[in-house]
């Protein structure tokens, strides 16, 4: 399943950077956010990495904006999976007029003529706000929507997004899913 090859890559970090840049619990514990300085950066860069993409250097400034974002594309993300689809587009919505993202054909990295959707040109955060409410605003302006969620796993609300080809995905990783099925297994054995 896929919405298109750029619209993936930003779908994709767009999920990245909510899990990696917002607190929470992830896979049973309490997920903290990444302090600042290195930590932080470090996990910035590696939250752009996603979808493809080479994890590159960014800076304190940069890494706190990204964090900002963060926290708006999970509204988003647990709109959708409340089944609040007006809501988070209301959220995509505000996203594209504060960053005023703009469509720009571009060609590199030995890629055909592609789309991009860059904001005001003010910093990178807003562009990558610009670029991943844009990814977004396309996943929920088409019948696949319902392919953002948030792990159903006890304990984890970290995002995903479903490429799966039957759509059934519901826990944001494997270890997830392997901590819900190790569980389901020990209750129906008796065991604790």
């Amino acid at each position: 399943m896929n919405f298109n090859s750029h619209s993936d890559a930003v779908v994709a970090v767009a999920a990245s950077l909510v899990n990696t840049l917002t607190p929470g619990e992830a896979r049973g514990r309490a997920y903290a956010l990444p302090r600042e300085g290195p930590a932080r950066r470090a996990a910035a860069g590696e939250a752009l990495g996603a979808g493809g993409r080479r994890p590159r250097e960014v800076t304190d400034a940069e890494a706190l904006a990204l964090a900002e974002v963060a926290a708006e594309l999970r509204v988003v993300f647990q709109a959708v999976d409340a089944g609040d689809v007006d809501t988070a587009a209301l959220q995509v919505n505000r996203l594209l007029d504060r960053t005023q993202a703009r469509p720009h054909l571009e060609r590199h990295d030995g890629e055909p003529w592609h789309l991009h959707f860059h904001g005001k040109g003010e910093a990178p955060g807003e562009d990558w706000a610009a670029a991943c409410a844009t990814g977004l605003a396309i996943v929920l302006g088409g019948e696949l929507y319902d392919r953002l969620g948030v792990c159903t796993a006890p304990h984890c609300d970290r995002v995903y997004v479903d490429t799966s080809r039957n759509g059934t995905r519901r826990f944001c990783s494997t270890s997830c899913q392997n901590r819900v099925k190790t569980a389901a297994f020990r209750a129906r054995a008796g065991r604790p």
